[in-house]
């Protein structure tokens, strides 16, 4: 085990839950934290009873259609326990547990669930609506931009200085859409061809609608506990070697669009903690955020798991299959299970847990695994989350 120059006592994974991803889920946002919730106690052999502290994540709450989501489901998940809500965007996934992560290593909490919930299908007249005002009201919002509109620009722009084809980036989506069959939760899997992606609706280019991540609900869940408590729940804890959190400026159009620095900023400082220092090598398996297709390679190039601008070659030998040399996305990723966006971040935590507990079923990768890492992204080009797990 590598020292962790940041915590005393270390922290581990103890148990993980998932409900199923899908477009207009009859569940409520409470029954879906919930389910969640349960499995991942029911995995860990747990109770609500064992669980000190719980740490909630939804993205806006218009979602769910409701104010103060923290409070909405505090009865829920958090069974009168001491709550709390966090919430940064799409990065929000990966930041609930870094949050659930702090509350054990700081002695505050011997246990701590993570649950993250969104249930994205009842924003009228379409979840694209929701974000409508996140614009600068000055700068932005009276071009009436949308997030495709300003992904299709950053696609573009990475497709220019990398020299990459959409042929290669469609991918992307081919992989993880075929991996995603594997998965019991999963929302858009199929096995398709980059001439699908590329023949699918063109939506704002070079963005075609199979290089997207569909509109999911849906909710998952981890525990986690400090080592005493996790050595008498589980013989095989996996640990949090190291969490990363950043935050950039709201200008997005006054930087270099190719490269993703707020994703490097979190992975440099989850690398520090975990003793990390070539993680192009020292990383077995990977999660990185893929709301778009070209959005993993873009993410594992900020992760440093391969060089700027060298992820489309390494997609085109196969690198990252799940019998490749590194792994990304064996779930399926969003863009094969689905995104809801804060369970998104969460169900890549997941998937992580159970690659390095062997316990992913026919998902699991071909090669040894002794690190993994999950990454997730919000708001414009802002925000990058980060963690670190080894078994």
């Amino acid at each position: 085990m590598r020292p962790n120059i940041f915590v005393k006592d270390k922290v581990a994974v103890v148990g993980a839950g998932l409900t199923l991803f899908r477009r207009r889920l009859l569940e409520t946002p409470r029954e879906l934290a919930w389910e969640a919730a349960r499995q991942a106690l029911d995995s860990a052999g747990l109770t609500f009873d064992d669980i000190d502290c719980v740490v909630m994540g939804t993205a806006p709450d218009a979602f769910d259609g409701v104010h103060f989501n923290g409070e909405y489901f505090a009865d829920v998940a958090g069974r009168n326990k001491p709550t709390v809500r966090v919430y940064v965007g799409g990065g929000t996934g990966v930041f609930v547990p870094i949050a659930a992560w702090w509350h054990v290593a700081s002695g505050l909490c011997k246990t701590a669930l993570a649950v993250a919930e969104e249930k994205m299908s009842p924003a009228h007249p379409h979840p694209q609506g929701v974000f409508a005002y996140i614009w600068d009201p000055i700068l932005e919002r009276p071009l009436g931009p949308n997030l495709i509109w300003i992904f299709a620009m950053e696609m573009r722009r990475y497709m220019h200085k990398c020299g990459a084809t959409k042929e290669i980036i469609a991918r992307v989506s081919v992989k993880n859409k075929r991996n995603a069959l594997d998965h019991p939760a999963a929302q858009a899997a199929a096995n398709i061809t980059v001439d699908d992606v590329l023949r699918s609706e063109l939506l704002v280019w070079p963005v075609n609608r199979l290089d997207i991540s569909p509109v999911s609900d849906g909710a998952a869940a981890v525990v986690f506990a400090s080592e005493n408590e996790a050595r008498r729940i589980t013989d095989s804890p996996v640990w949090v070697e190291g969490i990363g959190f950043a935050l950039d400026n709201t200008h997005w159009y006054n930087r270099e669009l190719a490269y993703p620095r707020y994703v490097n900023y979190a992975a440099r400082m989850a690398y520090k903690m975990a003793g990390i220092e070539r993680p192009w090598r020292e990383i077995d398996v990977a999660e990185p955020y893929d709301p778009f297709d070209y959005k993993e390679l873009h993410h594992i190039e900020g992760l440093m798991l391969a060089r700027p601008c060298e992820a489309p070659k390494l997609l085109e030998e196969d690198w990252f299959d799940r019998s490749g040399e590194l792994p990304t996305s064996p779930s399926g990723g969003l863009l094969g299970v689905g995104n809801p966006i804060a369970a998104a971040g969460l169900m890549k935590v997941a998937e992580i847990f159970w690659q390095l507990r062997y316990e992913a079923g026919p998902r699991q990768v071909k090669k040894p695994v002794h690190y993994g890492l999950a990454q997730a992204w919000g708001d414009l080009m802002q925000v990058g989350t980060v963690i670190v797990l080894g078994n």
